[in-house]
């Protein structure tokens, strides 16, 4: 089994997504002692966003390509590559502002790319990241589960199946921003989310 975790909170070590996403890692590598492991910290690393100068090199062929362009490139592919490379994905995804953070967009504008995670067809779209178990590690400082202020899960499982990843499994933690007890409860509720979607 390779898992890849990506990371997408700008919040460091005090993350509780990461957290919550690597107790997701630490579970599947328990019950799969070889799995290998590449973690993605977009909060650390940022990638950079799909701006003109990012389309103008993706729209260039190869062979025509500036070595600056070339390398722009290189950054996607080496994100593609990972995915592609994965059986499991496990996602740490806060809530900022009633959406995923700008660095986990730009890894999705990254890895969503025409003719290699995805292709249209005369039956219209088909996802080519298949075969693959998502986790999704979700945090809110409110309570917006299953509301129409919640517009991440839905967005997620969107894009996510749109590329061909339709198992997709979330573990919330709500209500962090709410007091130390509800944040507490919220984390441990988690926790036997985590025993629960990790079978």
């Amino acid at each position: 089994m390779n898992i890849l975790q990506v990371n997408s909170s700008a919040r460091g070590d005090a993350s509780v997504s990461s957290r919550l996403a690597t107790d997701i890692v630490n579970k599947l590598r328990a019950d799969a002692p070889g799995a290998t492991l590449v973690v993605r910290d977009l909060g650390r690393t940022p990638h950079p966003v799909l701006d003109e100068n990012a389309l103008q090199a993706l729209f260039t062929p190869q062979d025509a390509r500036t070595p600056e362009q070339q390398a722009r490139v290189a950054l996607d592919d080496a994100l593609i590559a990972e995915i592609q490379a994965a059986d499991v994905v496990v996602l740490g995804v806060p809530t900022y502002n009633f959406g995923v953070p700008v660095q986990l967009k730009n890894w999705i504008d990254a890895i969503a790319r025409a003719r290699v995670t995805f292709r249209y067809t005369e039956n219209g779209p088909e996802g080519l990241l298949t075969g693959k178990t998502v986790y999704v590690a979700a945090t809110r400082g409110g309570v917006y589960r299953g509301t129409p202020a919640d517009t991440v899960e839905p967005y997620l499982r969107n894009v996510l199946g749109f590329l061909g990843m339709r198992e997709v499994r979330f573990v919330f933690a709500e209500g962090l921003a709410m007091g130390d007890t509800a944040a507490a409860a919220s984390i441990a509720a988690a926790q036997d989310q985590i025993e629960a979607a990790v079978a």
